[in-house]
């Protein structure tokens, strides 16, 4: 059975969600083709999925390939010691994403940062670019000075086709024609369906990443098949749609009052019934026709994206260069 996710209208980067999504809506259970494991440890739950067969891919709605995500349920509390954790884990996992697809210690790296500055929601990338070790200019100005431990490694932030009028994944393949990195690395805001994930989860993939996808505004993407070098993405959910926030909400007030009657069919009828993906669809026809499906981010989200981005860079800085120590990368973290 092929499930054709575009009909639900799911908007959603984490692979994980697309994963959970296309299990419901078949009734054979999990999907074949499809291999994941998850671990729990230290507040951080962390799942491992291969997406092994096109066929799997045509079913999830993703491209065949790993993907590893991090949720961190209390990552919006400000926990120092947390994010130290978190950045460790991630620093850990995205070495294993390196040595999966065969970049050395001394291949050349470059991080681009996807996003708008202005929008703080969208600026994770550029943020993390701001928090990146850049070395490059030193293995070409001084390579002799260059200590054992580290690799060339550039950053840019490219901007958005808004106020530059250049798609950045153009911006992006002239660089690398250039420069000739053996390695792109891409960070972006994504989208959720969850909104329990928001600001609390770390995807990273080696399929690269589709700027806007989530947000049903599809730009060209940043792919091993576009930039002619391998293209690992890594996204944190910053925004949710509130026909979603509806839908949640709604769920809740289900188990809610599931707890104080065991017949429940009387209060919610119809709507008690319905899969989710019916009922999001049926909010969304509410929503839509009078503009009130608006992309909605946490009130907090200026201090967390200023968490999340060192988190990220820290465990960047530390997963790409020998001489930063991955298991202790709290130094890189604040």
């Amino acid at each position: 059975m092929n499930i054709d996710l575009s009909m639900y209208d799911v908007r959603t980067d984490l692979a994980l969600e697309a994963k959970e999504i296309a299990t419901q809506a078949q009734s054979a259970g999990e999907i074949p083709g499809v291999w994941s494991e998850t671990d729990k440890a230290d507040g951080i739950i962390l799942t491992r999925m291969h997406i092994q067969t096109d066929e799997a891919a045509q079913k999830i709605g993703k491209m065949v390939g790993h993907y590893v995500t991090l949720e961190v349920p209390e990552l919006r509390q400000g926990d120092t010691t947390l994010q130290d954790k978190v950045a460790t884990s991630f620093a850990r996992e995205f070495e294993a994403f390196l040595k999966r697809i065969g970049i050395t210690e001394k291949s050349s790296v470059l991080v681009v940062g996807l996003g708008n500055w202005n929008v703080t929601p969208d600026a994770l990338g550029p943020v993390v670019v701001e928090n990146i070790m850049v070395t490059r200019q030193f293995f070409e100005l001084m390579p002799d000075q260059v200590n054992p431990g580290y690799r060339p490694v550039s950053a840019v932030a490219p901007g958005v086709l808004g106020t530059t009028g250049i798609e950045s994944s153009d911006i992006v393949q002239g660089i690398v024609q250039n420069s000739k990195p053996d390695l792109v690395i891409a960070v972006d805001a994504l989208a959720a369906k969850s909104l329990d994930r928001v600001n609390t989860t770390i995807q990273i993939a080696d399929t690269g990443i589709h700027p806007g996808s989530g947000i049903g505004n599809k730009r060209k993407g940043l792919t091993q098949e576009i930039l002619g070098v391998p293209c690992i993405g890594i996204g944190v959910p910053t925004v949710v749609y509130a026909s979603t926030i509806v839908n949640n909400t709604m769920d809740m007030v289900f188990e809610h009052m599931k707890k104080h009657t065991p017949d429940t069919e009387p209060l919610f009828g119809v709507f008690g019934k319905m899969e989710e993906t019916e009922r999001l669809q049926l909010v969304r026809e509410v929503l839509n026709p009078v503009g009130h499906d608006l992309l909605v981010t946490p009130k907090e989200i200026d201090k967390f994206m200023e968490d999340i981005a060192n988190v990220i860079a820290s465990g960047l800085n530390a997963a790409l260069h020998e001489a930063v120590d991955t298991d202790n990368v709290a130094a890189y973290t604040h």
